[in-house]
């Protein structure tokens, strides 16, 4: 998370997350506004305490109604990112944070009926696992240019191995047209960073195969799930008027257009 200047009450707000508003830091936690689905996001983040997981940890909540969480020391991704962000070695990291989160989360039995935030659109398939859904840049705590930690769960929810891989390569690839990437990542070969990713992280030769059709089935349910919210209005909104649809639009025709080269890495 980035954190601006302006300090009010001893709160400084919080403007890494592009959806979420009115987030702050406190001191040593973070205050966030509750939703539907924090019940649920509670319980995992209560689970990954337990077993030893690096996540923000659940305080309470403050007398304004807003969930408390313990702030994770480091640095997380901001943009336009720092170097130490896209080198071989963080790419390697997240993608060993990645499995390290399944792992741990692999034992987690989340209470029947839980209120996740299932409105994005997820792959055909049984769910496996409780996903975080969102390992961004922003998401994802270094310290000493070692990927660490991942915060903000609110996307959290049961989903498969391979879609959590999947939206992690489209922001750590990525998989983007070169015109929408951070600078430092115009011209990486992404194909040779997808399977970085994927031996870092252990994806077998099964998902493999599926990694880039998962990725076009991915934009497309994307695209139609990020309208649909972005008519609630709030920071979906703000996300599909900054350009979110033709950014995604891009990027299918990227990933079509370089299919053969980026499967051939894969392989």
């Amino acid at each position: 998370m980035s954190w601006g200047a302006v300090v009010v009450d001893g709160e400084v707000p919080l403007s890494g997350g592009d959806v979420t508003e009115g987030v702050v830091r406190v001191g040593d936690t973070v205050r966030r506004p509750l939703g539907a689905h924090s019940p649920a996001v509670h319980g995992l983040l209560r689970y990954l305490e337990r077993v030893g997981f690096e996540a923000p940890r659940v305080l309470g909540v403050d007398g304004r109604g807003r969930e408390i969480l313990s702030w994770v020391p480091g640095e997380a991704g901001r943009r336009p990112l720092a170097a130490y962000v896209v080198t071989e070695e963080a790419l390697q990291g997240v993608g060993e944070l990645l499995r390290g989160y399944h792992e741990a989360v692999a034992g987690y039995e989340a209470p029947a009926g839980a209120p996740w935030d299932v409105e994005a659109s997820n792959l055909d398939g049984a769910p496996e696992i409780i996903g975080h859904c969102d390992v961004t840049p922003e998401n994802v705590v270094f310290r000493g240019g070692r990927p660490v930690a991942l915060i903000d769960f609110d996307l959290a929810r049961p989903t498969t191995r391979l879609y959590d891989v999947v939206t992690a390569l489209r922001h750590w690839g990525p998989i983007a047209d070169p015109c929408d990437r951070d600078e430092l990542l115009y011209q990486v070969d992404v194909g040779r960073r997808l399977r970085v990713f994927c031996d870092a992280y252990g994806v077998g030769p099964e998902m493999r195969r599926e990694v880039l059709p998962a990725s076009r089935v991915r934009f497309e349910r994307s695209y139609r799930a990020m309208e649909a919210r972005a008519r609630g209005g709030g920071g979906w909104a703000r996300i599909w008027q900054g350009g979110a649809g033709p950014r995604i639009r891009r990027a299918q025709d990227w990933l079509e257009a370089h299919w053969d080269e980026l499967d051939a890495c894969l392989s």
